[in-house]
C-alpha cells in the first residue's frame, strides 16, 4: 500500500476516534461567525491574524488537506465561495456534514495532494492550507501547484511542523531520532509508525518548507512561530510551527 493511502486510512481511524482536528463546528459557533466572531488556526495555539486575510464575501477559497468541518464552515459563514480537498473520506464526510446541517454549498474534493491537484490554473483567491506537509515526502510539488492554481495576488496561507516534534520520544524526555525524520528510508521508523497508528510522517527543513515557497514563485509576507498545547516542548516554550502567509505576484 502507498504511504499516502495509509496516512488516509490513518487519518480516518483518528477521526472515528474522536481526534482533535477531525470534531467539526458545532451549529452554535457556525452562527458565531455569521455574526463575526470567529477564530482559525493553521497550527495548533496561534489564530491566524484578521489582516492576513483578503476580503472573504465573493473569495474562491481551497482548503488544502483542509477537511474536518472545522475551518470551511466559517469561511463559508463569511460568504467565501468554498472548495474542500481532503484524502481521508472521514475528514470530507464531516465537510459535507456540517454543510447540510447549515445549508450552505462547498464543492467537496476527494485527492491525494502529492499528485497535481484536479484544478484549473488561476482557480483560488486564497489557499488555507493547516499543518498537513507532515503527511506526504514531497512538499516542493505542493508548493508549485499552489502557485499554478492561485490568482495572480492570490494568497496562499500554510501551518508547518518545523521538525522539532520529530526528535523527541513520545514522552518528550529525550532526544532520540536523528533528522529527516522519513520512515520510508528507516525500516525500524516504518515498524513503529504502523505499530503505533501514526501513520508515515516526514520532518521537513525550513528550506522545504519556507524557501520551497519562494522558489516556487511565491513571496513570503508574513510569519510567526507556534507551540505543542501541551508536553516538554510547551512546558519550555520551544516553537515546533511555522504559520506563513505568502502571495503569488501580479
Amino acid at each position: 500500500m502507498k504511504y499516502q493511502d495509509i496516512n488516509a486510512k490513518t487519518v480516518d481511524s483518528w477521526v472515528e476516534d474522536g481526534w482533535e482536528w477531525g470534531t467539526p463546528i458545532s451549529h452554535e459557533d457556525y452562527l458565531k461567525a455569521m455574526q463575526g466572531d470567529w477564530r482559525m488556526v493553521l497550527t495548533p495555539l496561534i489564530a491566524v491574524p484578521r489582516e492576513w486575510y483578503p476580503q472573504l464575501k465573493g473569495c474562491k477559497v481551497l482548503g488544502l488537506a483542509s477537511g474536518g468541518g472545522q475551518q470551511m464552515p466559517v469561511f463559508a459563514a463569511q460568504g467565501a465561495e468554498c472548495t474542500v480537498l481532503d484524502y481521508s473520506q472521514k475528514q470530507l464526510d464531516s465537510e459535507r456534514l456540517v454543510a447540510e446541517r447549515e445549508g450552505y454549498t462547498i464543492r467537496i474534493v476527494r485527492a491525494d495532494m502529492t499528485q497535481p491537484l484536479p484544478f484549473e490554473d488561476e482557480s483560488f483567491d486564497l489557499i488555507f492550507h493547516p499543518v498537513s506537509n507532515c503527511y506526504i515526502q514531497d512538499v516542493q510539488h505542493v508548493w508549485r501547484e499552489c502557485y499554478r492554481i492561485l490568482k495572480p495576488g492570490g494568497r496562499l496561507m500554510a501551518g508547518m511542523d518545523n521538525g522539532f516534534n520529530y526528535v523527541i520520544d513520545w514522552n518528550e524526555t529525550q532526544i532520540k531520532y536523528a533528522l529527516p525524520y522519513n520512515p520510508l528510508q528507516d525500516e525500524a521508523l516504518y515498524q513503529k509508525a504502523m505499530k503505533d497508528n501514526d501513520g508515515i510522517q516526514f520532518s521537513h527543513t525550513l528550506d522545504e518548507q519556507i524557501r520551497g515557497q519562494i522558489q516556487a514563485g511565491l513571496r513570503i509576507v508574513d510569519l510567526y512561530e507556534d507551540y505543542n498545547t501541551e508536553g516538554t516542548l510547551h512546558r519550555f516554550h520551544i516553537p515546533a510551527f511555522w504559520a506563513t502567509l505568502a502571495e503569488k505576484p501580479l
